[in-house]
This record gives structure tokens, sequence and C-alpha cells, in this order.
């Protein structure tokens, strides 16, 4: 199964001048040059520099500019700015926030995983990667010779035991930093009798990729770089075998997945009268009369497959019913039952594929945007863009390990696991 191991990391050192919440940053891929100009300006030294050396996100810049990122990290060495740990550690890792007037706790740990060829072994995708963000991040990943932020991985332990272990004896967190609201706190364990018997625990586990998919693709690409240079396989105990990841486990009561809605544009016209009669035959069509987070919150709680439908020009939303959940079987016959059920498959290959692109599009490609928050979806949804929102239930966990036993992957954008991971706790050295 899943092998773990402990590393010596990297992190901002304990000085009065680093003061955390200064210095940590959002994913590179959800920034762009105002968001990392504002990063910038809190703090000379925030992770941002080295993690977004080139914008926009996802695009492949110039070598000098992953060369810039480099210099800047070995300087930041040089000068006690970062500061790498003597000890192999696993760190438990902490967010804490709010959401819906609720406070969550998510608990995880920060370890390095063995890599293995997705889909192949013990770690298991839900999503497609796609080349272009994984040349920007390799090219990183070449010149810094480190990885700067952890795929979140998940896996299921019904009973917590690895979690217990790890926080059973904790004192203070040696980090502590808040970022857009999300307090993230962390530790160090370096006691090797918990290290063995964590994983041993892990090593019966599979674990599930919820995010970073294209940073854990750019960690099998660098590797397989370093075995061409080397004429063979590394040492197993290379660095470079191992990809750093921040472990939940699935039935950690502050682990909330969202739904992510979508933004249509592109279409000829909109006319709800039009559309009902359109998917009549599979859907049952009520207006609500809600605002978009309202309608959101609502079909959350309704039964599955409840759809959400807001029409930017009369500012109305609708509720869709599924009336028949099999909608997909013949649309997708070589796929499993538990892929056409996804509401995220039922949405892009019904509505969008059979509905709103022939019918409402003349067969043009749709204008497509995403959105966890369904409290933008008035002022995204008015006309200029985007004419319709189509609002989502969240995909369920349980639809991870399904459709692993099937070898499927989801659809682009199913899950939103809030909060995003902060970048900049902790640096996996490849040296």
């Amino acid at each position: 199964m899943a092998t773990i191991r402990p590393f010596c990391g990297i992190h901002y050192a304990l000085r009065p001048d680093l003061e955390l919440s200064r210095l940590i940053a959002p994913p590179y891929d959800v920034l762009d040059e105002a968001g990392k100009a504002a990063l910038q300006a809190r703090h000379p030294n925030n992770i941002v520099t080295i993690d977004l050396p080139h914008v926009p996100p996802k695009s492949v810049g110039p070598d000098e500019a992953y060369a810039k990122a480099s210099t800047t990290l070995q300087a930041w060495l040089s000068a006690g700015v970062l500061v790498r740990d003597a000890r192999p550690a696993i760190y438990p890792y902490t967010q804490s926030y709010q959401h819906n007037g609720k406070t969550f706790h998510r608990r995880g740990f920060i370890c390095t995983v063995k890599l293995e060829p997705l889909g192949a072994g013990h770690i298991v995708p839900h999503e497609k990667t796609y080349p272009g963000a994984i040349e920007d991040r390799l090219k990183l990943m070449r010149a810094t010779r480190v990885q700067l932020s952890p795929v979140f991985g998940l896996f299921n332990d019904d009973r917590g035991q690895v979690t217990k272990l790890l926080y059973s004896q904790l004192g203070r967190p040696m980090l502590d930093g808040t970022l857009d609201g999300v307090r993230n706190q962390l530790w160090s364990v370096t006691d090797a009798q918990i290290h063995n018997e964590v994983i041993r625990m892990m090593g019966t586990k599979h674990i599930y990729i919820a995010d970073g998919h294209h940073r854990y693709t750019t960690a099998l690409e660098y590797q397989r770089e370093l075995e061409q240079q080397h004429a063979g396989p590394l040492p197993p105990n290379h660095p470079a075998n191992y990809c750093m990841f921040v472990l939940v486990n699935m039935n950690d009561d502050g682990l909330l997945i969202l739904p992510t809605h979508r933004l249509i544009g592109g279409l000829d016209t909109f006319d709800i009268d039009a559309f009902k009669a359109q998917i009549e035959p599979h859907f049952d069509v009520t207006q609500a009369t809600m605002t978009p987070p309202q309608l959101a919150e609502s079909i959350a709680a309704d039964a599955p497959h409840t759809f959400g439908l807001y029409d930017g020009r009369t500012r109305t939303c609708y509720r869709l019913r599924l009336k028949n959940p099999d909608i997909l079987a013949g649309l997708e016959p070589q796929r499993s039952q538990a892929w056409r059920r996804l509401d995220v498959a039922i949405l892009q290959r019904y509505l969008l594929d059979e509905i709103f692109q022939p019918k409402f599009a003349s067969g043009r490609e749709l204008v497509k945007g995403y959105t966890a928050d369904a409290s933008q979806i008035a002022a995204l949804v008015d006309g200029r863009m985007y004419q319709i929102a189509l609002l989502l239930r969240p995909t369920p966990l349980h639809a991870l390990e399904e459709l692993a036993r099937h070898g499927e992957l989801m659809p682009q954008k199913s899950t939103f696991f809030y909060p995003k991971l902060a970048t900049g706790l902790i640096i996996n050295p490849l040296t």
C-alpha cells in the first residue's frame, strides 16, 4: 500500500521579524499579478516570490524567472530567513476556519509519500492533468530542487488512529499564522517510534488525491528526468522518489467539500419555457423565490440529483429535480453506474452537451466559468460574459473511492476542498 516517511523540512525561522501570517500564501494557481503583488507588499520574504515567479499561473515563463526564484531561495537560506530541520519529522497540520457560522478544525499531517504512477498503484487520482501547468511547475522544481507546495491527499481511517497518535502529545505549535481568515498551525514530531507506527498504519491504506494532481505529476516527471540522468533508477532513499503531501482522514470532522458551480455564457438566448420543454421528460423545473446563495444552501440539503439554475436576465432562480437517475445510461454506456450518477457528470454530459450547447448556442463551444462561492453568482452572471449559472450539490466523498475501484476519473472541477492548503509552512528539499 502507500509508503510514507518523515523528512527534514525547510521552514521560516522562528524570529520576531518573521510573522507567519505575512509570509504564507494561497496556492499559486488561484493568484493573479495583483494578488501576487498584494502578498509581496505584506512582507518582502513572502513565499509567493519563489512559488509564483511568473504570471499568469499555469503558463510557462522564461528560464530567467525560475533561476531568479532559485537564487532567492538560496539567499533566504543563507540569511537565516529559512532554516532546514536537522532531524526528520512528520508535521501535524491543523486548519481552523468558519463556514456558514460554524467553526471547523481540519486535522492532518505533512509527510512525504513514495511516488507511484497515477492509477497504477495506491495513489489514486480523480481528475485529469494538463501539460502547460506541469511544465511551469517542472521548470520551477528543476531550478529550486525543492517541492514548495504539498499535494492534498485523503485516506480512510474509520477510527482515526493515525490522527490520534500524532496529536496525542502536542504542545504549542511550531508555526502559527492566519491567511484569509483561516488559522494554520504546524507542529513537528521527531519521535522515531511514532514515525514507525504511523508508517505501519498508513502502509495498509490507499491515498486519494483531493487537490494537487499537477504537483504530483510534476514530481513523477522530475523523478523520471533524474533517472535518465543517472541512466537507471535512483537510490531507494533519494528524496526525488517521494512527494510532499498533506494527508487528512476522510472521516475528519473538519473536512469540508464545497460544490463548484458553473457559470455559462455564449448562448444565443435563454428562455426558461423553452428550456423546460427541452428537459421536461427528465427534470421537474420549479421557480424558487430566493437568492443564489439561498438556493445553493437549499439544494445542498435536498435530495440527490437536485440542481439549481439562475437566469441572469430575469434574476430568477429555479430548482431542477432529476426524475431518472439513469439518464446517462444511453449516453455513456461504457461508464460505471457510479460515474453516471455523479451530479457533475449529469450536468456536463446531459445539460451542457445535449441541451445548452446544441439547443441554445447553435452547437458552438460554451463559455464556462467556475465558482465555489454562490454569493458571487449574481454579480458574475450579468449578461456580459455569463448568462446563466448552474448550481450543484457537493460531490460526496465516497464517490472518490467508488470511482477508484473502476479506474475512472471525475469530470473537471468536481470537488472543491475548503479551505485551500497554505503554501510556505514547510518546504521539501529534493537534495
